[in-house]
């Protein structure tokens, strides 16, 4: 492959990859093609891009980006699987087809310039909680406290309702009331 050629990809991967923060490494190699469209396909409807890549233009095109820690696992065949939500999202998906996919091998993952090695790597990756799961559980923490406030600054009230149907009670029973308590 010629200079120019390598340099017009190298500044293609920039630019496709040049907002991507997050993402996994995979290989699709031995994947038979109908399969590979299945996959590509079921992925691309929720917003997952699979792009194969050559090495080492890639860790050219990495160079000083959040995704240069992939770097490390660009080793043989390589493709980056990126988009959706989350990453996390992206490593579910693909821990899910990889039981499905004999020959899809999870390679490595980037969250934030951590990188996740492996499958091992990958499949704890997919067990974080996605951006919408925390959100989800912010609310809830902020949300107890005031939940408990009310019942503290209810309960009282519980109480003295709970006298006062007492009384009413004893009254209409005839009874005497000789305390309150």
């Amino acid at each position: 492959m010629s200079k120019p050629v390598k340099e017009l990809m190298i500044a293609d991967y920039q630019r496709r990859f040049g907002d991507v923060e997050n993402a996994l490494l995979i290989d699709i190699r031995g994947i038979d093609a109908n399969e590979n469209n299945v996959f590509r396909i079921d992925l691309a409807r929720k917003d997952i891009r699979v792009t194969v890549i050559k090495n080492t233009l890639a860790k050219k095109a990495f160079a000083g980006t959040r995704l240069e820690v992939l770097s490390r696992a660009l080793v043989g065949p390589s493709a980056v699987a990126y988009g959706a939500e989350s990453v996390v999202n992206v490593a579910r998906e693909l821990v899910e087809w990889a039981r499905k996919i004999e020959n899809l091998e999870l390679k490595a993952a980037v969250l934030d310039g951590e990188l996740f090695e492996g499958k091992a790597g990958v499949e704890r990756l997919s067990r974080y909680p996605t951006r919408e799961e925390v959100q989800g559980q912010m609310v809830q923490l902020l949300l107890t406290p005031g939940g408990e406030i009310v019942s503290l600054v209810a309960a009282p009230g519980g109480e003295v309702l709970a006298i006062v149907e007492a009384m009413i009670e004893k009254l209409e029973k005839g009874e005497e009331i000789k305390a309150l308590a």
